[in-house]
């Protein structure tokens, strides 16, 4: 059985088509996972909001936690791991992990960055080993087979590569690299822009968008999903 990790990270609530002023991201993913599931009824989709509900962020003591060999840690330094923990084991289970990820000032939300900091997890997804011959870091996920949707939005336009703002957009790049740290290369994205426009140009972004976003999810239910495609 499929398991989709399903992750929003706007902070609007609702959904674009459905709510005046709602989320072009959660629009998208929400789309993503209808689609799947009218395919593969039988995928279990694991949810997580964390635009809503956002991880606590990484503290000194976390970091010590981390860097403790489990068998070594006390009591607090569990505690101080109990989310990541529960975020790294949604992770691990999930076969797709859907990301909706919005560019605010460039980046993504502080939110999803939060999310991040929390799954990259020595000793759970990349192992480090200081006497290790050569590379002390490698990934723990590689042979997992995982693959990655990015769906984002944007309140300009132009941010594809080789378009006028391509060197400022931080979003996608930003969060394969950590997932390519970690071991996973199959990925996939489509975006929405305009939004601050809202003219027609929105709305067709939107379409393609969506449009997109369902052929990710066909591709990729049918296995016939070519690594690091691109979709926007």
């Amino acid at each position: 059985m499929t398991t989709i990790l399903h992750i929003d990270s706007s902070a609007r609530p609702g959904r674009s088509g459905t709510q005046a002023h709602g989320s072009h991201t959660r629009q998208l993913t929400a789309r993503f996972i209808e689609r799947y599931l009218q395919l593969d009824s039988g995928t279990e989709v694991i949810y997580r909001d964390v635009g809503i509900e956002p991880p606590s962020p990484v503290t000194g003591a976390w970091v010590h936690a981390a860097f403790t060999p489990p068998a070594a840690r006390e009591p607090w330094m569990r505690e101080a791991l109990a989310q990541s923990d529960a975020l790294v084991d949604e992770l691990l289970r999930a076969d797709i992990i859907v990301a909706g990820v919005p560019m605010y000032n460039f980046g993504p939300p502080a939110q999803f960055k939060a999310w991040l900091d929390n799954i990259v997890r020595v000793g759970r997804t990349f192992g480090f080993d200081r006497s290790r011959p050569g590379e002390p870091y490698w990934p723990l996920l590689s042979d997992a087979g995982k693959q990655l949707v990015i769906l984002s939005s944007r309140g300009d336009y132009g941010y594809e590569p080789g378009q006028r703002l391509e060197g400022i957009n931080h979003v996608e790049g930003s969060v394969r690299s950590v997932f390519r740290y970690l071991g996973v290369t199959d990925t996939f994205s489509a975006a929405i822009e305009y939004d601050e426009f809202g003219d027609e140009r929105l709305a067709q972004s939107i379409a393609d968008g969506e449009r997109a976003t369902m052929q990710i999810a066909e591709a990729i239910a049918s296995g016939r999903a070519p690594a690091a495609r691109r979709v926007a």
